[in-house]
């Protein structure tokens, strides 16, 4: 509970200065966000946070980057979070909401160790476990799978956008496998593929 406290309480204190990223040189900034993280694992080395400003606050995300065995902790750690003036405090990635922007394909693309992706531009196939027929896989398909088949860091980067776009919970919970291929002109004919940014909606009627 001790470590529980002294994170809160370094985040009351200097909360501030996460409202004012645009104002604060980057130096500064990086200072403010390594030692809140230092704060932060002094609780659980394996947990991290996620700052999302706002027009009239900000948001701080606990996440356990995915891993179920650390849930409960990022449920307690939020459990015992204060009320800080326009601050939003979430336990976990929660779904991406609003697809409009990967509709009309005006989505940002994530920039990952040399890997750029767009979730506009990435399906997905379900796939089946015939041993266990309630497992839920999928095949996400690239259309630049080939260029970035051979980094090392290809699927972390899928299961990042994965996890940001049907929330940390489900990403845990509902997938069971996920395997990663080139887009094809052939595919994407083909009436088994699925845009990537459906694949909430996709979990929630199977679940219904």
């Amino acid at each position: 509970m001790k470590n529980i406290s002294n994170f809160w309480h370094h985040f009351q204190q200097n909360n501030f200065v996460f409202l004012l990223l645009n104002e604060i040189p980057q130096e500064e900034l990086k200072t403010h966000f390594d030692k809140l993280i230092e704060v932060l694992h002094k609780y659980n080395k394996d947990l991290d946070l996620i700052i999302k400003n706002k027009k009239n606050g900000a948001e701080l995300i606990i996440t356990a980057n995915g891993n179920p065995y650390l849930f409960k902790e990022v449920e307690l750690l939020v459990r015992h979070a204060p009320l800080v003036e326009r601050w939003k405090i979430t336990a976990f990635l929660q779904p991406e909401m609003n697809i409009e922007k990967y509709e009309n394909g005006t989505d940002k693309p994530l920039k990952y160790y040399g890997i750029t992706l767009r979730i506009s531009e990435m399906y997905f196939i379900p796939l089946e476990n015939p041993n266990k027929p309630t497992d839920l896989g999928i095949k996400v398909l690239l259309k630049n799978y080939i260029v970035h088949k051979d980094n090392p860091r290809l699927r972390e980067a899928v299961y990042i956008h994965i996890e940001h776009l049907i929330g940390e919970k489900s990403f845990a919970n509902d997938l069971t496998f996920i395997e990663i291929n080139q887009l094809t002109a052939e595919l994407l004919e083909d009436d088994c593929i699925i845009e990537l940014y459906y694949l909430k909606f996709f979990i929630d009627t199977l679940e219904r």
